[in-house]
C-alpha cells in the first residue's frame, strides 16, 4: 500500500473526519484534493513531456507547485507527522528540480528563495548568486510595470502573461511565458509567491515564420500548389490562379497531371519521381495548360512533406511562368547568334556551326570545306549610294550566296562585306567548284537596289577539312588567306589554300597548259550517241560528245577539262572543231543512212559571249559542205536563256534564219520558264535523266514527263527525253507521245565507225 493510500486510510478513520467542525473537514478536503490532483497531474507530466517537452503547460505545472505547498503546510498545520512531510516536501522537490521549466520563488520583499535548475539555464544566474537577491532579469525601463505585477500577486491574484520579454545575465534578450502564483501559510497569509516560465523564443520565431509562410502563400507572385500524398489538389493560392486561371472549386480533389500540357514522358518523369523519391525535392521545366487552353513554359520547383514515420505526407509545388523569361532569353540568344541586319549566323554562331561539322565529317569520314568570301568593290557601294543601299545589298549578298550552297550547309556573316559557307560532309569534292563558281555567277548579276542598280563581284578563298586544318581558326585563317589570294589575282574569282587542293589546281593549270596542245596533236575524239523516234525505232538524229584521250592521263571525262576549256577561253575553238567534225560526219551519214540525218551539237555560254566570228564562221563552213541548217541543232542550257542579253539573242535568231535547229538541253532541272520557250523559238525540249530515271506507271515523274510533252506540243515543239535505260521507260514515254528517246537501252556514246554500224544492222 502507498504512503498515500495509508494516509488516505489514516484520514478516514480519524475522528476529526466525523466531527462537525467545518474547518477541519475543509482542511481534510483540500489534502485529499491536493493529493489525488498530485497524482494525476504528475502522471500527465511524464506522459506529455515524453513526447513534447518543449509544450507543457505551465499552468498545470504552477497548479501542481502551489497545491504540493499548500498540501505541506497544511499537513504541517494538522500535524499528520513528520514522515509524511517529508513525503510531500520530495515530491515538491522532485517536481522543481527536473522539472524543464524555470521555478522560482520570491518572499514580500522580492528576495528570490529558491531558484531550480532550468532557472539557471534560461536566466544564466546560478542558485547560489540569485537566492537573496532580487530579480535582475527585468530588462531597462519595465521595472515599474513589473513591480505592478508583483503587488497583484501579493494581493492574491494569480497571473498568467502569455509573452513578455525578460532579460539574461550575458545581456541578451528572451520571451517567455510565465504564471505568477501567490503562496500561502497554514493561515492562509500569503508569504510570497511562485514564478514558472518557459523560455518561448524558439515557439515565438516559429509562430512567426508560420505567419510570415502564410503572408508569403497569399501574397506571393509564384503560384503554389499543394497536394497530397495522392497527387491529388489540396490547396492553391492566388497566384496560381492568376496564372492558370482556375479557382480552387475547379481544381480541388483532382489530379495535378491535368495541368501539364502534353502526355507524359515515361523517361522524363521516372526521373523526376526517383529525384523526388531519394532528395525530397526535384527543380526542372516543364509544360503548362491553362483553363483557355493556352500552353505556356513554366519552371516548377516541388519539395515533400513528411509524416513522422517518413510517409508522404503532402507535396508542395512553386510555380514560374517563365514566358517573358524565355522569350528574352530567345531574344538574347539570337542578338548573340545572328547577324541583325541579314538574319545569317555570326562569327559566333559559326565557330560552333563549323564545330558540329568537324565532329559530323570526322565520324562519317569524309571532307568538309569552309569558304571565305568578300565582296569586291563593296565599299564603293557604300561610298557613293549611302549605307542604306549598301545594307539592301548586303541583304541580298545573303540570300544570293545561301541559295547556291544545300540546306544543310551554314552561310555566315562575319561583319562588314565577308561571309563564309561551310560545306559539310563532302561526298564529291568536285562540288566545291560548283559551289564556287555558282556564287560567282550569282554576285555577278545586277542588284536592284530601289531606284538604283550597283554591280559587284566576289572573291573567295577556300580550304578543306582535314587536308588544311583540323580546328576552326587553322581553317579560318587559311581560308582568309585564300580569299586574298583570289584577290591579288585579279578578283570575281576563287583560290583553294591547301596542298591538297592547290595540287587539284596544279593539276587543273597543267590540264589547261595540255588542252591548248591536244587540238595540234589530234588527241580528241568525238564520240555520238543516237536519238531515236520512238514511234518507229528508226534512226536519224545523234548527239555529239566529245572525248579525250591525254597522252599520259589517259580518257580524260569531259567534267573535268569543259568547265577549264570555258574558264581558259579555249572552248570556243574546242566547240569550233567538233562542230565541224560534226557536219561533216552529217554529211557522210546523210548520204549512207538518211538524207535528212541530223546532228546535236552542244554550245557552251561561253561560246555565245565570245562573239559572232564563230558562228558566221559556222554557217560559211555548212554552205561549202552545201550542208542545210537543218543538219545541225545547236544544243544550249536554260542558263544561257537566264543571262540572255540582246547579243545572246541575235544569235539565236540567226540559227533560225540559217536553218539550224535549237534544243533547250536539261529542261526542268533549272529555270524552266514558257516565257523562254516562246521568246528564244525552240524547236526541241530535252527532258533531263533524273525524270526519267525512276519512271514508272502513276509516278509522279511520268506526271512530270506528261505535263512537259504536252505544253511543248501545244507549243509545236518536239520532245527528246534523255537516259532512257529500260524497254517500261520507253514503253511509257512512248504512249505518253514522247517523240525521241536518248540512253543506254539504245546505245552508248560510240566512236562514229560504230554508230555506222548500228545504222547499217537497222
Amino acid at each position: 500500500m502507498s504512503p498515500d493510500s495509508r494516509l488516505y486510510r489514516k484520514l478516514l478513520d480519524q475522528a476529526w473526519f466525523r466531527n462537525k467542525d467545518m474547518t477541519r473537514r475543509l482542511l481534510i478536503a483540500l489534502i485529499l484534493c491536493s493529493s489525488a490532483i498530485t497524482i494525476v497531474i504528475t502522471v500527465a507530466e511524464l506522459l506529455y513531456l515524453d513526447h513534447h517537452p518543449d509544450a507543457l503547460d505551465i499552468t498545470l505545472l504552477a497548479t501542481t507547485v502551489v497545491l504540493l505547498i499548500s498540501q505541506a503546510v497544511v499537513w504541517r498545520h494538522l500535524g499528520l507527522g513528520e514522515a509524511a512531510l517529508i513525503d510531500v516536501n520530495q515530491r515538491l522537490e522532485t517536481t522543481i528540480q527536473s522539472s524543464p521549466l524555470a521555478i522560482y520563488t520570491r518572499d514580500l520583499k522580492g528576495l528570490v528563495t529558491s531558484w531550480n535548475p532550468a532557472a539557471e539555464r534560461m536566466f544564466g544566474w546560478r542558485a547560489d548568486e540569485i537566492i537573496g537577491q532580487r530579480l535582475l532579469s527585468v530588462p531597462a525601463g519595465k521595472a515599474k510595470e513589473t513591480e505592478t505585477l508583483r503587488r497583484r500577486v501579493l494581493d492574491g491574484e494569480s497571473i498568467v502573461l502569455a509573452e513578455v520579454r525578460r532579460q539574461r545575465r550575458d545581456g541578451t534578450s528572451i520571451d517567455i511565458s510565465s504564471t505568477l502564483s501567490p503562496l500561502r501559510d497554514s493561515a492562509g497569509k500569503i508569504y510570497g509567491y511562485v514564478a514558472i516560465a518557459a523560455d518561448i523564443s524558439e515557439r515565438k520565431k516559429a509562430d512567426e515564420s508560420l505567419r510570415l509562410a502564410a503572408s508569403v502563400y497569399e501574397v506571393s507572385s509564384e503560384a503554389m500548389m499543394v497536394t497530397g500524398a495522392d497527387n491529388r489538389i489540396i490547396a492553391i493560392n492566388p497566384a496560381f490562379t492568376r496564372m492558370t486561371g482556375y479557382s480552387l472549386d475547379e481544381v480541388a480533389g483532382r489530379y495535378s497531371d491535368f495541368l501539364r500540357a502534353y502526355p507524359e514522358d515515361q523517361a522524363f518523369f521516372k526521373t523526376m519521381w526517383g529525384e523526388l523519391k531519394s532528395t525530397g525535392t526535384w527543380s526542372g521545366e516543364m509544360s503548362g495548360r491553362r483553363k483557355n487552353g493556352e500552353i505556356y513554359p513554366t519552371f516548377i520547383t516541388i519539395n515533400v512533406v513528411r509524416n513522422e514515420d517518413g510517409s508522404v505526407s503532402r507535396w508542395v509545388a512553386m510555380i514560374s511562368d517563365i514566358t517573358k523569361k524565355k522569350e528574352s532569353e530567345e531574344l538574347i540568344w539570337n542578338q548573340a547568334n545572328f547577324d541583325p541586319l541579314t538574319g545569317l549566323p555570326n562569327r559566333r554562331m559559326l565557330h560552333d556551326r563549323i564545330d558540329q561539322e568537324l565532329k559530323k565529317a570526322h565520324r562519317a569520314g569524309l571532307p568538309m570545306a569552309l569558304l571565305f568570301l568578300d565582296l569586291d568593290h563593296f565599299k564603293e557601294i557604300n561610298d557613293t549610294l549611302g549605307h542604306d543601299i549598301g545594307d539592301m545589298l548586303l541583304k541580298d549578298a545573303a540570300l544570293r550566296i545561301s541559295s547556291c550552297v544545300r540546306e544543310t550547309d551554314t552561310v555566315a556573316r562575319l561583319g562588314g562585306d565577308e561571309f563564309t559557307a561551310t560545306l559539310g560532309e563532302l561526298e564529291d569534292p568536285g562540288s566545291v567548284d560548283r559551289v564556287a563558281q555558282d556564287i560567282l555567277r550569282k554576285l555577278s548579276e545586277p542588284f536592284l537596289l530601289g531606284d538604283e542598280k550597283a554591280y559587284v563581284s566576289v572573291s573567295i578563298g577556300i580550304t578543306l577539312y582535314p587536308e588544311d586544318a583540323t580546328g576552326i581558326e587553322p581553317l579560318l585563317k587559311n581560308a582568309d588567306q585564300a580569299m586574298y589570294a583570289a584577290k591579288s589575282q585579279g578578283r570575281n574569282r576563287y583560290s583553294y589554300f591547301t596542298p591538297s587542293m592547290q595540287e587539284a589546281a596544279q593539276t587543273r593549270m597543267r590540264l589547261a597548259v595540255d588542252l591548248r596542245g591536244a587540238l595540234v596533236d589530234d588527241q580528241f575524239m568525238v564520240y555520238y550517241q543516237p536519238i531515236v523516234e520512238l514511234a518507229t525505232g528508226s534512226i536519224h538524229k545523234a548527239e555529239a560528245l566529245i572525248r579525250w584521250r591525254h597522252p599520259q592521263r589517259g580518257l580524260v571525262s569531259p567534267t573535268e577539262f569543259i568547265p577549264i576549256a570555258e574558264d581558259t577561253g579555249l572552248i570556243v575553238d574546242i566547240g569550233d572543231w567538233v562542230f565541224r567534225e560534226a557536219a561533216r560526219q552529217a554529211l557522210q551519214w546523210r548520204a549512207s543512212h538518211h538524207p535528212e540525218f541530223q546532228i546535236s551539237v552542244n554550245k557552251s555560254p561561253v561560246q555565245f559571249q565570245s562573239g559572232r566570228s564563230s558562228q558566221a564562221a559556222w554557217f560559211d563552213h555548212l554552205q561549202a559542205l552545201d550542208l542545210p541548217g537543218q543538219s545541225i541543232v545547236v544544243e544550249i542550257t536554260e542558263g544561257l536563256l537566264l543571262d540572255a542579253n540582246a547579243a545572246i539573242f541575235d544569235q539565236l535568231l540567226a540559227y533560225r534564219d540559217e536553218g539550224i535547229q535549237v534544243s533547250l538541253d536539261d529542261f526542268g532541272t533549272g529555270y524552266s520558264s514558257l516565257s523562254y520557250l516562246k521568246k528564244f523559238d525552240i524547236d526541241y525540249l530535252k527532258i533531263d535523266q533524273s525524270f526519267v530515271r525512276n519512271l514508272t506507271p502513276a509516278s509522279d515523274d511520268m506526271a512530270l514527263c506528261e505535263a512537259i510533252i504536252v505544253m511543248a506540243h501545244k507549243l509545236s515543239i518536239k520532245v527528246i527525253a534523255e537516259g532512257v535505260e529500260t524497254e517500261q521507260q520507253r514503253d511509257l514515254l512512248a504512249a505518253a507521245g514522247c517523240d525521241y528517246g536518248q540512253g543506254y537501252l539504245f546505245s552508248r556514246p560510240l566512236p562514229a565507225a560504230q554508230i555506222e554500224a548500228l545504222l547499217t544492222s537497222r
